[in-house]
């Protein structure tokens, strides 16, 4: 059965695209059919994936329409993992999908429920709660969530937990924590140790073990429309990312061994 997995947060700039992108290179490295949805109208998943937005017959944005088919606008990547590419028009598709139809929330579920033969579907979501935003928490049956440890994180997950909660109670009773991964994380620096020991302390069972460190190699490898892991795969953002994709596994796929299969075990590597 395919797994989606919505990665969000409501706070831009903490590294949502590019988790997105090289988890989706690292997961399908280990043999698994990976789709990666982009559906923020900046089309950074897009592009960062070496996609070239301006060439496009068909995007995400027809397909919420119901204008195209999924398999109509996939395109596969040079890192192994296909792309449902969206364009900037995309924005256009947040007024025409407000009308008050309860069924608008609903449309890119009903689109993926025609495409099974992939393992794990990523939707890179806007850093907004918009209709965007709920297609792809109402189509998900998780949320992954990068967090940067800086002063306003607690704030921001408050109200996307607050969100998650909502939609449990409503059109998503489905609709669980996939975990949270510290992005952009510098050890040596206090207040990310701090806001690193709060997330553990309130999340205790979903803040992954592997953190994401600050690597000039990942700010660069979108300007090449590749993964790091392409890009650079010795670099730390490169290890980092392929350390985080088999933490997932073993958390989605627990072995006999594991005790409870949670993101809490084991030992943590913050180097």
């Amino acid at each position: 059965m395919t797994r989606i997995i919505a990665v969000t947060n409501q706070k831009g700039g903490v590294g949502k695209t590019t988790t997105a992108i090289n988890l989706a290179a690292a997961l399908a490295r280990e043999g698994l059919r990976v789709l990666l949805i982009d559906l923020d109208p900046q089309t950074n998943a897009t592009v960062g994936s070496g996609i070239d937005r301006n060439q496009l017959r068909h995007t995400v944005y027809q397909v919420l329409l119901g204008e195209s088919k999924v398999v109509e606008a996939v395109i596969a990547s040079d890192s192994g993992f296909d792309v449902l590419p969206a364009e900037p028009g995309l924005a256009g598709a947040q007024a025409e999908l407000t009308q008050g139809d309860e069924s608008d929330n609903h449309r890119l579920r009903q689109a993926l429920a025609t495409v099974q033969h992939y393992d794990l579907m990523f939707i890179d979501c806007p850093p907004a709660l918009n209709v965007l935003t709920l297609n792809a928490l109402v189509a998900a049956q998780s949320v992954l969530i990068p967090v940067q440890c800086e002063y306003y994180a607690l704030e921001g997950l408050s109200g996307l937990d607050d969100t998650i909660r909502r939609l449990q109670a409503s059109i998503n009773p489905g609709l669980t924590i996939e975990g949270l991964i510290r992005t952009m994380f510098d050890a040596r620096n206090s207040l990310t140790n701090e806001v690193s020991a709060q997330l553990r302390h309130y999340y205790p069972n979903l803040v992954y073990e592997t953190v994401i460190p600050r690597n000039v190699r990942l700010a660069e490898a979108p300007s090449f429309g590749k993964s790091v892991i392409d890009y650079d795969p010795q670099c730390q953002g490169a290890l980092a990312y392929r350390q985080l994709a088999t933490e997932m596994l073993q958390n989605i796929h627990p072995t006999q061994n594991d005790v409870d299969g949670s993101a809490a075990s084991g030992s943590e590597n913050e180097s």
